[in-house]
Order: C-alpha cells, then sequence, then structure tokens
C-alpha cells in the first residue's frame, strides 16, 4: 500500500472538490493503492471559536460582495461538474473548525475518518449546518456510527486541542501555506483539487513503479 497524506479543511470548498475527483478515481479503480490519512489545516486560525457570519467574513476576506462572487464563480463551475450540492445560500456562519478536526482525529483513530470529512463537507456545503457547534458535531458522529455521548464530552474538554494545533502548525513550517495538499508516499506534495484523471494517472504511475522494483 502507498500512504496517501491529505491535508484539508471541511470549510474548504476546493478540498470537498478535490476529494470528489479523488473519490470518482478510487470508485473506477477499486483495487487502488492508497491508504488514506487525513490532516488537519485550519483556513482561518484566527478566526474566533464561534466563528463570525459569513456575508462579513466573505466580503472582508475578498474585499467586497463583488470581490466575492468572483472568487466563488469557478467554485461553483466546478462543484457542478462534480455533481456537489453545494448551496452557499444556505451557509450562515463561517466557524472556527478546530473541534471540527478533532471529530476527524477521533473518526480516524475507529476507522471512520473518510466518513466523517465527507460528512462535514456535507453538513456544511449543501446542509448549511454550523459544524463548529457541538451539537451538530455531535450529531454528524452519530451519523457515521461514532458514540455522539463520548464524542460531545471529548469536545467539552480540551483532549487533542494542542496536538490538532501543532499539526496545523507544523504543515506551515514544513512550506504547506493552503489546501488542498495532497502528499503520495510521503515524498510527492500534489497541491490543489486535481481531476480523475490526474489520480488515475498518479495510480497508473504508482503500479508501473511497483512493477518495475518487483
Amino acid at each position: 500500500m502507498v500512504k496517501l497524506d491529505i491535508l484539508s479543511d471541511p470549510i474548504c470548498p476546493w478540498c470537498w472538490i478535490g476529494k470528489a475527483g479523488l473519490d470518482a478515481a478510487l470508485a473506477e479503480i477499486p483495487d487502488h493503492p492508497f491508504t488514506i490519512e487525513w490532516h488537519p489545516f485550519q483556513l482561518n486560525p484566527d478566526m474566533p471559536e464561534g466563528g463570525m457570519d459569513r456575508r462579513a467574513y466573505l466580503e472582508a476576506k475578498f474585499g467586497g460582495r463583488e470581490g466575492a462572487a468572483k472568487a466563488y464563480a469557478p467554485i461553483v463551475e466546478r462543484a457542478a461538474e462534480a455533481g456537489l450540492a453545494l448551496n452557499l445560500d444556505r451557509i450562515a456562519t463561517t466557524p472556527n473548525t478546530l473541534d471540527a478536526h478533532r471529530l476527524i482525529h477521533w473518526a480516524g483513530i475507529e476507522g471512520r475518518q473518510t466518513a466523517a470529512v465527507s460528512a462535514l463537507f456535507k453538513a456544511y456545503f449543501t446542509d448549511g449546518r454550523d459544524i463548529g457547534d457541538h451539537d451538530v458535531l455531535a450529531d454528524i458522529a452519530d451519523g457515521i456510527e461514532m458514540d455522539a455521548a463520548v464524542v460531545r464530552r471529548l469536545l467539552n474538554s480540551d483532549s487533542d486541542l494542542e496536538d490538532m494545533r501543532n499539526r496545523d502548525a507544523h504543515s506551515r513550517e514544513m512550506g504547506v501555506t493552503g489546501v488542498p495538499t495532497f502528499i503520495v508516499a510521503q515524498r510527492h506534495a500534489v497541491p490543489g483539487a486535481q481531476s480523475k484523471e490526474m489520480w488515475v494517472q498518479v495510480i497508473a504511475d504508482i503500479r508501473a513503479q511497483i512493477a518495475a522494483e518487483g
């Protein structure tokens, strides 16, 4: 097996689109060589704990309403091409994602990490839920067959908070400046939302290399 490490944030639309491209390739090649692990990276590490109004956030980030609309036009187009239900009008809050990253981490311990990532993307981008809210996160955990009561207790504690911050900081120290970033075999960094075709080619290249070495 070949390790595929993915640095991502569940409020990053390009991360969701990038996951869709990868998922399509893995569905086409079910005997792919990848073992996948998701890693924390916060787009907004300084976001207030309770998040902030999404419209205010976007206008501040992109220099007004027109700037925000222009920045999101290619996202809306790519999401539609990928068949993703992107309902931006439902999103009221841009959350702090530290707790969502903790949920992804705990899901990984139970072998449900990709399910957690998928559920968080859907909750935020399709359903417009506040994935910084503990009740929402506990409900998402329940939906992927984790113990919601245990998750709620963990969320109400400081469990793994420092670890998430440290892992995020480590990625930045290693030169990661944006997500998604895919790291193949702990050697090759592939930045950005790549297409299904690109991943199919990567898998073919890996298989050819394994065959040559074997």
